[in-house]
């Protein structure tokens, strides 16, 4: 039964500003936390073939059900920048398409709608990925130049009520986030929720998706996440990006594979192996309270334990707040 629940005033950062502003009266929807969720950390040293065997003995971990289903992985593509590390690796995104029909789907598709570049095609060429996907036969779609259809928000902290979605994000049975773990100069991080900002379209909201910034990042993150499901969660933590992400900072490398089959507990889990503490993450909070879990005693660990590195992730300075001291352990801040 839905039963629609107001949230008292919760802290959430604007687009671009350093001060913490109160979500207005946000709602949801209904409480869909799971009792219990499942991450899986996978140690992982290159971008190699190899990621396939990595891949496919995290996905056994989690015994999932995709059989006769149609699977979207959604990257983060956003823009091409020579030399530096700001996408999911093109054979981890091929890796995942193979063990994915491994698992009996019926189609795998791979989506985004880049939020920086408005030439799709020129990040797919420029990226390498345009020719493993035409060799591998794996179809592609735009979804900033997707076909739409105005869909009503099933969370209300951006006050948008409604977005027009992209057909191919609404029709499969089941979606992958796959984030390049970064931090961000107007987010904090951007992980399995913050890059489902791809999959509004640029053609009618701008770049990069100026609309939802302009609503306030924090809150679009948590409508779109309430609105559009994921499913799974495989996120690329091989080399990372610290600072002024996403396009700007540096190479950080953590060599892992972060799998998880709840995004709340991917982000707060990826965000805590930065060295950040994820509670003071606006939407990693927000989506706590009734899409995921976020605390330590509700996420099942299914390989390596989740620790902070000796230095954190560096942020630019209107996100100092999230770096965790030093010594701190994860389950200090359970």
């Amino acid at each position: 039964m839905t039963r629609r629940t107001a949230l008292a005033g919760s802290l959430g950062i604007a687009a671009g500003a350093a001060t913490t502003l109160p979500f207005l009266v946000p709602r949801y929807d209904r409480d869909r936390r799971p009792a219990r969720s499942r991450v899986a950390i996978l140690p992982a040293s290159e971008y190699s073939n190899k990621l396939c065997g990595v891949l496919w003995e995290g996905l056994k971990l989690f015994n999932l059900n995709v059989t006769g289903k149609t699977v979207l992985l959604k990257p983060n593509l956003v823009d091409y920048i020579p030399g530096a590390e700001i996408n999911t690796y093109p054979l981890l995104i091929v890796a995942a398409v193979e063990c994915f029909r491994r698992l009996g789907a019926k189609r795998v598709t791979v989506a985004e709608g880049p939020g920086h570049q408005r030439d799709t095609q020129l990040v797919l060429r420029a990226t390498g990925l345009d020719q493993v996907l035409k060799e591998q036969r794996i179809p592609f779609v735009d979804l900033n130049r997707d076909e739409v259809t105005k869909v009503r928000l099933l969370a209300d902290y951006s006050r948008l009520k409604y977005l027009w979605l992209p057909r191919t994000v609404l029709e499969p049975d089941f979606i992958v986030s796959m984030p390049k773990v970064k931090t961000h100069h107007w987010s904090g991080v951007t992980l399995s929720m913050k890059n489902m900002f791809g999959v509004v379209p640029g053609v009618k909201y701008g770049w990069p998706k100026n609309l939802l910034h302009w609503r306030g990042i924090q809150q679009s993150i948590v409508d779109l996440v309430a609105t559009v499901p994921i499913h799974f969660v495989i996120a690329d933590a091989i080399v990372c990006m610290e600072g002024n992400g996403p396009l700007a900072g540096s190479a950080r490398r953590l060599d892992r594979i972060v799998l998880s089959d709840d995004p709340v507990a991917a982000d707060a889990i990826c965000a805590r192996m930065m060295g950040l503490i994820s509670e003071h993450v606006p939407h990693i909070t927000e989506t706590a309270k009734f899409l995921g879990n976020m605390s330590l005693d509700r996420i099942e660990q299914l390989a390596a334990p989740v620790t902070f590195p000796p230095t954190p992730f560096q942020t630019v300075q209107d996100f100092e707040h999230l770096r965790a001291k030093a010594g701190l352990s994860p389950a200090a801040l359970m």
